[in-house]
């Protein structure tokens, strides 16, 4: 990650854009924090002050209970949603033992292959192996309804839209067709490149 604004300017785009956000419960009544990637602006935030907004504005408010994080990975691209390997575990290394500890799940929507190919490498490195057998991959949003309660919890409508998609083009969850929106109705080509999902890892 690469700071372009001055430090108070990140905090008020975090703010703004609301990427992380307490709302709503799990069926066990646990707090939900909601994580959208899609929103985070990596070449944007520095590392710093990610960890500084998370310590005073987001672990306070989960106070000393359970809770779980609500991950959402739809139409996250690499280039501009991924902050790094070493960011990712530097922030990870900064949030508290008993935040970790009172952590029950992650719910981490519309995965991809690429990203289980990458968290499957990587999972235990990054999140070490007490957090990493915690995440649970959610392919539809009516898996998600089984453990969170819906009516609390605002999901973005390019949710809504790439989960019906999904509907109608399953093989996208394997990564084995392109999800891009420029392909579609595209004339097919030789190359086997292109039978392949291009959804970014993150």
């Amino acid at each position: 990650m690469c700071a372009q604004a001055s430090p108070s300017e990140q905090e008020q785009l975090i703010e703004k854009l609301e990427i992380f956000k307490i709302r709503g419960r799990d069926k066990r009544g646990r707090k939900i924090l909601r994580i959208i990637g899609k929103y985070f602006p990596a070449r944007t935030l520095s590392v710093d002050v990610v960890k500084k907004y998370l310590e005073e504005k987001v672990f306070p408010k989960l106070g000393k209970k359970q809770f779980s994080v609500l991950y959402v990975h739809t139409d996250v691209e690499r280039s501009e949603n991924f902050p790094g390997i070493s960011a990712l575990r530097s922030i990870y290394e900064a949030i508290p033992v008993n935040v970790k500890e009172n952590l029950e799940a992650v719910y981490f929507v519309h995965p991809g292959l690429q990203s289980r190919l990458f968290l499957a490498t990587f999972g235990r490195l990054l999140l070490g192996g007490g957090l990493y057998g915690k995440l649970r991959y959610v392919n539809r949003l009516d898996l998600l309804w089984e453990h969170v309660r819906r009516n609390e919890i605002e999901i973005p409508d390019f949710v809504y839209d790439h989960d019906e998609e999904l509907e109608y083009r399953p093989m996208m969850d394997y990564g084995l067709e392109s999800d891009h929106p420029r392909v579609y109705g595209a004339p097919a080509v030789d190359s086997p490149v292109s039978m392949y999902s291009m959804r970014c890892i993150s």
